[in-house]
């Protein structure tokens, strides 16, 4: 019996400064594959390949993943400044609209990164180009140097809402968690619930509350090492849950969401 397809958001990139390609980590793959039981399979997020119906007719659930380009701030009412680095339009103007389908549908997303952004940003929420010019704020950029191991190393706590959905779903109120990423939430979107904060702040943990379906969105990457690290695996596990309950037919896709 064929797996429940999960679709990757794929990245733009520019391959030896001349070739333009579609490509997505390995890890996120992996984690789809291993810890949710899905079959992966690339999106090239681009609506001159695709459309946001053909999506949801075609997949059973959705992993927002990270990319270094960021939501273009047009898409929150801000002008582009120097701070807001690169952007990726295409895929803009594919996960935008593709959010706020699957929210209203019940089609199950997980947003990892710029992911969990995506998700804000869709509902009607705004983001800070970098959060380490803040006052009081760390810096929560990959480190520049060092291994892959070193990059994706735990870095600071999340505390989650006490009794909210992640701490049900971690069975612990604080974790650890890896940091690599540059902008984060200023304001929250319709419906958006920040259950979970880093130490100076900084929302890390997001869900639409009263969506249908499994709408959970972290700032950190849970794809390293996801079969093994115990804050990750319980993330994929329920993800993969509810793209199996999706794909059969189950009304609700997860049952996190209704106990908050």
């Amino acid at each position: 019996m064929a797996r429940p397809k999960v679709g990757i958001i794929g990245n733009s990139y520019l391959l030896n400064d001349q070739y333009p390609a579609h490509a997505g980590g390995t890890m996120n793959s992996e984690a789809v594959a291993e810890v949710s039981g899905c079959m992966p399979l690339l999106i090239p997020s681009d609506p001159r390949f695709l459309s946001v119906d053909e999506l949801l007719e075609t997949f059973d659930g959705f992993l927002l993943t990270g990319g270094r380009p960021n939501v273009h701030p047009n898409e929150y009412g801000e002008d582009e400044t120097a701070a807001h680095g690169a952007f990726d339009r295409a895929r803009d103007a594919i996960v935008l609209p593709l959010v706020r389908a699957c929210v209203e549908r019940g089609q199950p997303f997980l947003g990892i990164c710029r992911g969990f952004q995506e998700v804000n940003v869709a509902m009607g929420g705004t983001l800070y180009p970098e959060i380490r010019d803040l006052p009081g704020r760390m810096n929560h950029r990959m480190p520049p140097d060092g291994t892959l191991e070193e990059k994706f190393a735990l870095r600071h706590p999340v505390k989650m809402a006490e009794d909210g959905v992640f701490h049900q779903l971690f069975g612990a109120q604080e974790v650890m968690t890896n940091t690599l990423h540059g902008q984060g939430i200023k304001t929250p979107g319709q419906d958006i619930v920040i259950d979970g904060y880093a130490p100076d702040g900084t929302p890390e943990a997001i869900y639409v509350k009263d969506a249908p379906g499994f709408t959970l969105a972290v700032q950190w990457h849970p794809e390293w090492d996801a079969a093994n690290d115990p804050v990750s695996r319980p993330i994929f596990q329920a993800f993969g849950q509810a793209v199996h309950d999706w794909a059969n037919g189950v009304g609700s896709a997860t049952g996190l969401q209704k106990t908050a």
